[in-house]
């Protein structure tokens, strides 16, 4: 599947791997939807770089928690832009909890990342597949983490969301074929605003991966498109992470 004339909804897409896939897609000629929640200067930002360099893209909220929100999002698509062709389902949250540290871990907080990590991906690819369904394609692309694989992240709610993200991605990819493919992209460490605060700790870890250097935003978004574009794959896992997990 070619990106160019595609309609793309990029959900987080204003920051971090969301803003570099939604201006590499809009480079390869897609319209763009920059979904935000709360981050709308910077998702119109995003819209204005695209405009910049001759792309087209809209700046939308939808909270991807609220299972309405994102039907309501996706309907204002299909009205302005006639359907919605590619989902990148970028948008995660997390919460910086010590692995140890059971107590920490309340009801609330897996709740909260539960809600959107995975039912808002969900919520998303439900919302989508009537219309990619109808045009007999679509492909969706969900974000992984190698937390996900190797159980240590940001805190244990993190790395068991992300596992279940790449288990949402194969019952999507079981449900939703031969029509749509559904694959996830796996990164490592990304130097992104999640960082924030411990970069020294973000630069301590790059001499121990295999390839020296931390992955950026766009190496990811690169990965991202291919995946939306190879027509043999789904159901898929693709690492990215420098050989961190090597």
């Amino acid at each position: 599947m070619e990106i160019d004339k595609k309609v793309a909804l990029v959900t987080g897409g204003g920051t971090g791997i969301g803003r570099a896939t939604s201006l590499l897609l809009a480079k390869r000629g897609a319209t763009v939807i920059v979904n935000y929640s709360r981050s709308k200067a910077e998702a119109e930002e995003t819209v204005r770089s695209i405009h910049a360099e001759g792309g087209q893209a809209v700046a939308m909220q939808a909270d991807v928690s609220q299972d309405q929100e994102v039907r309501d999002m996706v309907e204002a698509i299909v009205r302005q832009f006639g359907t919605v062709d590619l989902l990148v389902n970028n948008a995660s949250i997390t919460r910086h909890i010590p692995m140890a540290d059971l107590e920490a871990v309340t009801g609330e907080i897996w709740d909260e990342l539960f809600d959107v990590n995975v039912k808002g991906m969900f919520y998303c690819a439900r919302a989508v597949a009537p219309h990619m369904k109808k045009n007999k394609q679509g492909a969706i692309v969900n974000l992984g983490s190698i937390a996900g694989q190797t159980g240590l992240g940001s805190s244990l709610p993190y790395a068991v969301s992300k596992a279940a993200v790449h288990g949402l991605t194969k019952s999507l990819a079981r449900a939703l074929a031969p029509e749509i493919r559904v694959n996830c992209i796996v990164p490592g460490a990304v130097a992104t605003r999640w960082w924030a605060g411990r970069e020294e700790q973000m630069q301590r870890l790059a001499p121990n991966l295999l390839l020296q250097q931390i992955s950026t935003p766009e190496d990811i978004a690169t990965f991202i498109c291919a995946a939306l574009e190879q027509e043999a794959m789904t159901g898929q896992a693709i690492t990215v992470d420098s050989g961190q997990t090597l």
